[in-house]
């Protein structure tokens, strides 16, 4: 018997296995979450978290067919689902209707039951979301949600299934896609961050529950019936001519997509200036700045910052400057810096307004910190150095592109020099911080900067923006420079420690008079203080009384929100219980330079020409002060 070669039987394609309703069933039952979480992601994000959760679950439910039908001719290669045709049908039927859902509404067809919202299942009373994730979840969902619905179909077919290109074509193709390999050029501008595509944030199976409006619901309940009662009238109304408006007038729906509020969280936006803009530039702020550090290029950093910026996590430490707006900038912000800095990883930002400062640990995104403040209206002085980093009790500070030397002064101590910082980039060496010092202030140390107009000092009070340091009559005040002005400041120094963490924008240092004690021994200073603030309100006045060999001088008034001391009211008088060395005790007053008379009512009357008033009184004694300008204005001595 002569044998012949039999050529073997080919094996059944896809297309040719059938696909009943029990099979798909059964690989529906089995895959239901990931299916879910397929929908959740391919769904446009247009639709909020609790109608997408709703609408998710529905078209899965919805995928099984209605009798045998034909398997599609694509692979299942995921684990665990090689070969099995139901769950590659019930998978196609999932982004079908996914995509569908995300097509708009047109007026020439009726719509399809996917873009619709679904009947069931609906959960009354609750609305429902996934859990949060972290970061970097809530970047790749800022970034999937400017994607096309076939783009962000490939991404999750690509990261979530691990298709190859090819089947994740064919996919798309019987899904209904025109242009898969448009959408698989669109998906590749997203970086491959796919195991993120598994985590709570993309879980529609594992959800938070809170109620709606209450209050809102009760009140529509109470209204039902007059609802019912006024649709007869608005039938009526309706067929009046002319057009009507809605409760929001011409706003956007609920969840719209806002061109401007998107441009102002996409990092290819952000606006960036010449290293050399400023030195033409007719303004010197922070508007010239350029942008530094080594991280400029790091687009998802600069993602993960805007989109924090703009939606700030509950794990995320919001802090602000009094009257600082602490909400998401209305469009591109300006890159000022994004680079490492000791252990983290530091974003500067500034939209004209504020800076926003964002900052998280080098080996994670947990812990991230955002600080806001204000900075509107700044000048070179104000505007010459921002808080890079805190660490171990010492600050560095990113310095602006004129500054040509940097170093560290103490305040309390006039005579001893200062240290230079070393500048990278701007970006100053560590220097001790007052602001983080605790218990007795034995030293002060301020920022000194040099640029090619002069020398400034300012000192850190624990917010972004460093407050600076000026002497002098009010409305002629000048830098901190030379023996007599940083004596003058040195035994007020730690009088700056009452004004930490309140916005302040300038602090001027003003010694307004002189008085000879009444015992003989010297001769006391009178100091005013004055700080301004970056909202204009909040200001804060000092004044300090200081005798001869003391190290600090004593605070004898204060008050807040008063032009006193200031360009506005350039003139103090305040007054200060004092026992000399005999053991005597003395109410002396003193008033700034225009004062013409100084007198006292209550528990001690008494009277003097002049700005300068000593009475031998008694311990602890109240008087209240007067006195007269020369132009014959009255003043009152502040408390």
């Amino acid at each position: 018997m002569q044998s012949q070669d039999v050529a073997p039987r080919p094996a059944p394609s896809p297309s040719d296995l059938a696909v009943d309703v029990e099979q798909a069933e059964a690989a529906l039952v089995e895959h239901y979450p990931r299916l879910v979480r397929i929908a959740y992601l391919v769904l446009p994000p247009s639709l909020g978290r609790n109608r997408r959760v709703v609408t998710a679950h529905a078209l899965t439910q919805r995928a099984l067919p209605r009798g045998r039908t034909q398997a599609p001719a694509i692979p299942a290669r995921s684990t665990g689902r090689d070969g099995d045709p139901g769950y590659a049908f019930v998978r196609l039927q999932v982004l079908r209707t996914a995509l569908e859902a995300g097509l708009p509404l047109k007026r020439t067809a009726l719509p399809k039951r996917s873009q619709l919202p679904p009947l069931l299942p609906q959960v009354w009373g609750l609305r429902l979301f996934p859990r949060s994730g972290g970061a970097d979840e809530l970047a790749l969902d800022q970034r999937l949600s400017a994607l096309s619905g076939p783009a962000r179909a490939a991404y999750v077919l690509r990261g979530l299934e691990k298709l190859p290109d090819g089947d994740v074509c064919k996919v798309l193709t019987a899904a209904g896609c025109e242009e898969p390999q448009e959408a698989l050029q669109e998906a590749d501008d997203l970086p491959e961050q796919y195991a993120l595509l598994d985590s709570p944030e993309f879980d529609p199976c594992s959800l938070h529950a809170r109620p709606t409006d209450l209050m809102r619901r009760r009140q529509h309940t109470k209204a039902a019936l007059a609802a019912a009662a006024a649709v007869a009238v608005c039938g009526v109304l309706l067929g009046l001519p002319g057009g009507g408006w809605g409760p929001d007038g011409a706003a956007a729906p609920a969840y719209a997509q806002n061109p401007a509020a998107e441009a102002a969280l996409d990092p290819a936006k952000l606006l960036r200036v010449a290293p050399t803009a400023w030195e033409a530039a007719a303004r010197s702020d922070f508007s010239v700045w350029p942008a530094r550090g080594d991280l400029t290029g790091d687009k998802a950093l600069l993602h993960r910052a805007l989109a924090v910026w703009a939606r700030p996590g509950e794990s995320v430490q919001v802090s602000a400057t009094p009257g600082t707006p602490s909400g998401g900038p209305s469009g591109p912000p300006q890159l000022l810096y994004a680079g490492t800095v000791d252990s983290a990883r530091v974003v500067l930002l500034y939209d004209g307004l504020r800076i926003a400062r964002y900052a998280e640990p080098t080996n994670s995104t947990k812990g991230a910190a955002l600080d806001f403040a204000r900075v509107d209206g700044a000048d070179r002085s104000e505007a010459s150095a921002l808080v890079l980093d805190r660490a171990d009790g010492n600050v560095r500070y990113l310095t602006a592109p004129w500054v040509t030397q940097a170093a560290e002064r103490d305040l309390l101590k006039p005579g001893t020099g200062t240290t230079a910082l070393a500048l990278t980039d701007g970006v100053t060496a560590p220097l001790a911080s007052p602001a983080a010092q605790p218990g007795d202030c034995t030293s002060w140390k301020v920022l000194q900067l040099t640029d090619p107009t002069g020398t400034r000092l300012s000192t850190d009070l624990g917010e972004l923006i460093p407050a600076h340091l000026t002497t002098g009559l009010p409305g002629a005040t000048r830098e901190v420079l030379g023996r007599q002005a940083l004596h003058t400041w040195a035994p007020y120094a730690c009088s700056l420690a009452s004004m930490r963490s309140a916005g302040v924008r300038t602090v001027n240092a003003w010694a307004y008079g002189r008085q000879p004690l009444p015992d003989g021994s010297g001769s006391a200073d009178w100091l005013c203080t004055r700080a301004d603030t970056w909202r204009g309100g909040g200001t804060r006045v000092l004044a300090q009384f200081h005798t001869p060999g003391g190290t600090y001088g004593a605070v004898a008034a204060k008050a807040e929100n008063v032009p006193t001391c200031g360009p506005k009211d350039p003139h103090v008088l305040a007054g200060v219980l004092w026992k000399s060395e005999a053991g005597n005790w003395f109410l002396l007053a003193a008033g700034s330079q225009g004062t013409s008379s100084v007198g006292t009512t209550g528990e001690v009357s008494a009277s003097a020409p002049g700005s300068l008033l000593a009475v031998r009184t008694k311990q602890g004694v109240r008087a209240e002060l007067k006195g007269t300008l020369e132009d014959g204005r009255p003043i009152s001595g502040l408390r």
